[in-house]
């Protein structure tokens, strides 16, 4: 049975605010179904990473202005058709000002986060975080996958980080649920071969060193 070493970090948790939660999944869901219908969802899930990523983070004032009170909606549209109209597709526009009129452009990162997960959940995603004491080579990254698909289902996509205080263990995080090695005996023989790789290394250095070539 494994015996991960407790680790001093943990898996990164996302900032919940149950109620701008709950909103911004109303919003999610009517920008992913009308994308859905109209056969744009990886478009619109592609400019609503951009908004986020290259618009408002790079404008920190903007998303000030946007954010604000005291900023009309009828203002706030009229920055989103000067700055975006001929660059985002009409779908996302519009969903954009029905945000902005709804006064809830301040929840547009959680709207993103729940966009991602209704998105993940209609495609059979799993997003799982695991960490291991070395970074894992492809074959292994491979059958890790393939572990877990069985153990869970769907179609897991990993976030490898490594944390070397695990010294040679294993753990991995599926929604708020975090697991150790010893979950799956297929844990366990990746864990193995890890240890076993990292002996092989070891030794080679000391069959090195004690060698007359190595002096």
């Amino acid at each position: 049975m494994i015996r991960a070493t407790t680790p001093k970090r943990t898996f990164s948790n996302r900032h919940v605010n149950v109620g701008a939660k709950q909103v911004a999944t109303v919003y999610a869901r009517a920008l992913v179904e009308a994308a859905e219908a109209a056969g744009q969802t990886e478009a619109a899930m592609d400019e609503l990473d951009s908004f986020l990523i290259d618009v408002i983070g790079a404008a920190p004032k903007l998303e000030t202005v946007l954010n604000s009170a005291l900023v009309s909606p009828d203002e706030k549209n009229a920055l989103l058709d000067k700055g975006l109209r001929g660059q985002a597709s009409p779908l996302f526009l519009n969903f954009l000002k029905v945000v902005s009129r709804h006064g809830r452009l301040d929840i547009l990162r959680p709207i993103h986060q729940a966009a991602h997960d209704l998105y993940d959940q209609m495609r059979g995603i799993v997003r799982v975080q695991v960490a291991s004491a070395a970074d894992l080579e492809e074959p292994l990254k491979l059958e890790l996958t393939e572990s877990v698909r069985q153990m869970i289902g769907g179609k897991p996509v990993l976030a490898m980080e490594v944390w070397p205080e695990l010294v040679g263990g294993m753990m991995m995080r599926v929604g708020d649920t975090v697991y150790d090695g010893s979950i799956s005996t297929r844990l366990e023989r990746i864990r193995q071969e890890m240890i076993d790789r990292s002996v092989h290394e070891i030794q080679s250095r000391r069959d090195r060193f004690s060698s007359p070539e190595g002096n």
